[in-house]
């Protein structure tokens, strides 16, 4: 396979040639670099790599040249490859318009000349924009292939999944691929075991549960050990922060996530108020970044595998899994998340994964090119969904129950919506019913507060209806309220009093649940911030509580 590409330009040959020689040095095992002396050069060299079907990984680009500049050079570039990574080379007097270039071609970084020593400020900052590139670069060799149906549930299950783990994979629709279709006849007649999943050695898995294809792409899918420190059931932002300073700070630590790491927050188009990332940065991404890190310090991550229950032996905490391991720790951390509410209106359960969709579905956003896609729900999560979308879909309509997205929905997701030319936004608007027999074809509608109902075709329709807590597999083991939401620290106490049954002559910890030893943080916890933030200092700082807790036992 030919090697992906760095371009660098610059029209000062002298410093060409030395990016060159320092890029030359660090990566030409794995990328091929090349140079050009101008915009225009630069260009005609990138149309003959596209034209040759091979990848860009990064441009290296000097802001100041005669004929074209850096900027102007990125605007073309970025068309033929929207995905590689861009970087301006800047002198003092240029950071403006460097900084101008991030809303402009949505530059990642730009480097102030010189950047000698280049192991100190030149290697650092291109190495992890690499690998971001290359988390999500499909490359034009054979890898894993899943082959099914667009509109079937399971198919849509297992691409959904092999997304969020960021595992590289190619779709093949076998209502369009003739040839792949009567491979798959052979190995299951009439095509009742969909999808058919091809890896690279030449096996074949059909219709793969979640826990056989994460066990066949490599992903930890059993605990190594029967006891652990600390175990965070839970791997969103709150979990991922907790096995992080868990396993750094020495606990032997465990993370057990349902589906892929990253909750809800994983499945963001782009999360843009993210503290650290001025362009924002994709939710798959963060928890990619997050997963790795905590890996590094040696927390376990195992996914997928569900917990069954929760109980208490003291001292220690048990955690029964779906396949009825049990795990026991000293300290246990519920970061379960929520999840999106169902919709509860005929039609949408048969057509689940069949132009129905929860949560973001990043994997169905390029087939959505030119339908009418419809996103149900007013906040933050909706709204990136919506901008999301919008890239593909002929027209966006958002469904918004109340009377504007202001009460609900963040002011610059607002702005960007309302600027785009092919979304809409109906309010006092409500789903009444879905409408299609192997696949959505339209929506039934209810306007609350006049009774009008009307129909609206739709391609694909995707649910962002609020959520509830995940907590039930602490029901009857901890305090929570009426909603499912786990109480913790001041909110257990009664007029003073603490908990029924609390056997310590303490009161609870902050973020510690009527149980001891059993603590709650991110967005299953009572009076949480509903954001990433939020629930990746929850996490940390839940360690902190839970060193304390340790000391006691």
């Amino acid at each position: 396979m030919t090697k992906p590409v760095i371009l660098t330009v610059d029209d000062d040959q002298e410093v060409l040639n030395a990016v060159e020689r320092d890029l030359r040095r660090h990566y030409r095992s794995d990328y091929r670099v090349l140079k050009a002396s101008s915009g225009p050069e630069a260009l005609e060299t990138t149309r003959q790599i596209k034209a040759r079907n091979a990848a860009v990984a990064l441009f290296l680009v000097d802001e100041r040249m005669p004929q074209m500049s850096g900027t102007q050079f990125l605007t073309e570039a970025r068309k033929l490859y929207p995905d590689a990574r861009k970087v301006l080379l800047t002198a003092y007097a240029d950071t403006e318009a460097a900084i101008a270039g991030i809303n402009t071609v949505g530059l990642d970084h730009y480097l102030m000349k010189p950047w000698d020593p280049p192991e100190q400020h030149l290697y650092p900052v291109l190495d992890d924009l690499l690998a971001d590139w290359a988390a999500a670069f499909r490359a034009p060799f054979e890898g894993i292939r899943v082959a099914g149906s667009r509109w079937s549930p399971r198919s849509y299950e297992i691409r959904d999944f092999l997304s969020r783990t960021q595992t590289p994979y190619r779709w093949i629709d076998l209502d369009a691929d003739g040839a792949t279709r009567e491979l798959v006849e052979t190995l299951t007649p009439g095509l009742k075991r969909l999808p058919a999943v091809f890896f690279p050695d030449g096996t074949t898995l059909l219709a793969p549960t979640r826990n056989e294809l994460a066990e066949r792409i490599g992903l930890q899918t059993q605990a190594r050990q029967p006891f652990y420190d600390l175990i965070v059931v839970g791997g969103g932002p709150s979990g991922l922060a907790a096995a992080l300073y868990g396993a750094s700070e020495g606990l032997r630590t465990i993370l057990i996530e349902l589906d892929a790491p990253g909750g809800q927050a994983g499945s963001s188009s782009q999360i843009e108020n993210y503290l650290g990332f001025p362009s924002g940065i994709a939710g798959a991404d963060l928890a990619r970044r997050a997963t790795a890190q905590a890996r590094r310090f040696g927390a376990e991550v195992v996914t997928p595998r569900s917990v069954a229950a929760i109980r208490v032996e003291d001292p220690y905490r048990v955690v029964v899994l779906d396949d009825g391991t049990e795990l026991r720790c000293y300290a246990l951390l519920l970061s379960t998340g929520m999840i999106v509410r169902r919709l509860e209106v005929p039609g949408v359960e048969a057509l689940t994964g069949a132009g129905v969709y929860y949560g973001g579905a990043l994997s169905e956003a390029a087939a959505c090119r030119g339908a009418d896609v419809v996103i149900v729900g007013g906040a933050n999560s909706a709204g990136q969904a919506a901008l999301l979308f919008s890239r593909y879909a002929r027209k966006v309509t958002m469904l918004v129950r109340g009377e504007s997205l202001h009460a609900s929905m963040s002011a610059y997701l607002i702005n960007r919506i309302e600027a785009a030319d092919n979304i809409e936004v109906l309010t006092r608007m409500t789903v009444a019913g879905a409408c299609g027999t192997t696949r959505l074809d339209a929506i039934d509608l209810l306007r609350a507060d006049t009774g009008e109902r009307r129909t609206l075709p739709a391609t694909a329709m995707f649910v962002f209806t609020g959520a509830v807590p995940q907590s039930e597999m602490v029901a009857g083991l901890v305090e929570r309220d009426d909603l499912g939401f786990v109480m913790t620290g001041p909110d257990l106490l009664r007029e003073g009093r603490r908990p029924k049954g609390w056997p310590l002559e303490r009161d609870p910890f902050l973020l510690e649940t009527s149980v001891p030893g059993v603590f709650a943080s991110g967005d299953v916890r009572y009076g949480s911030t509903k954001r990433v933030a939020s629930a990746v200092g929850e996490g940390s700082a839940a360690v902190g509580i839970i060193h304390k807790y340790l000391e006691t036992v």
